[in-house]
């Protein structure tokens, strides 16, 4: 199955956080998506593997990605070398996208700088015939490589060099996030208090998204960074925003 869009996530709930909406406007437009997450956040304070993956699946669920799969990484431990590349590699020839969301170039958690080098790198060396990789049933793999890197936000505020209107999905993008219960503000969980656990921090969320529609004339957008210059084929798809 070719995918239009795949959507790297260092942890689960990561793609939720950062992308989801635009997820869901792919989706509705005919495009088909998905999602890889890197590892299975078992090093998170809430939670555990197990139930990361349960979320996860009813995230995806809400979501209506085609495909979600975990590469089970060393959740904290993972490195930009030939091994993980490797793996990544594979799962970019699998599905052929053209786009590829990432994570935050630099953010509070480390982790996220390191895959969005990580995997941007993996998206190039993908293209390369000469890196032969095979795939479940042992075929060797054709080359691809997506047009396209684009990396969305997180935590804290890069400047976007494009925001996309997803005012209409607001209401599902936080019903994913919520999908993680053991993850996010929950009135009856015992597990300790942790940065996202907080009930301020998924106000924030919306609120960061509200602020970046603003910027752009709508009520919510989400925030994309790209290392490559964007062409437009119709002035049809942009939004005409009031002065």
């Amino acid at each position: 199955m070719q995918l239009d869009i795949l959507a790297f996530g260092v942890h689960p709930d990561d793609v939720e956080l950062g992308c989801s909406g635009t997820l869901l406007l792919a989706n509705a437009e005919g495009k088909k998506t998905g999602i890889i997450d890197l590892t299975r956040g078992e090093l998170g304070t809430r939670g555990s593997a197990a139930t990361r993956l349960i979320e996860s699946t009813a995230a995806a669920k809400i979501l209506g990605v085609h495909h979600r799969e975990n590469l089970a990484m060393a959740d904290g431990f993972l490195q930009n070398d030939e091994s993980h590349q490797r793996k990544i590699i594979e799962v970019i020839r699998r599905f052929k996208p053209s786009i590829i969301f990432a994570n935050a170039p630099e953010d509070r958690h480390p982790d996220h700088g390191k895959s969005a080098k990580l995997v941007a790198d993996a998206a190039f060396l993908s293209g390369l015939i000469k890196i032969e990789t095979k795939d479940k049933n042992g075929n060797v793999q054709e080359a691809w490589r997506p047009s396209y890197v684009f990396h969305y936000i997180q935590d804290r505020f890069l400047e976007p060099n494009f925001i996309v209107d997803i005012s209409s999905y607001i209401d599902r993008k936080m019903e994913s996030i919520l999908a993680y219960t053991t993850q996010f503000h929950n009135p009856d969980s015992n597990e300790p208090q942790t940065y996202i656990s907080s009930p301020q921090f998924l106000e924030t969320v919306k609120g960061r998204d509200a602020m970046l529609g603003k910027r752009i004339g709508v009520a919510y957008g989400e925030g994309f960074i790209t290392q490559k210059t964007i062409g437009i084929s119709s002035f049809d798809a942009i939004i005409q925003k009031t002065t």
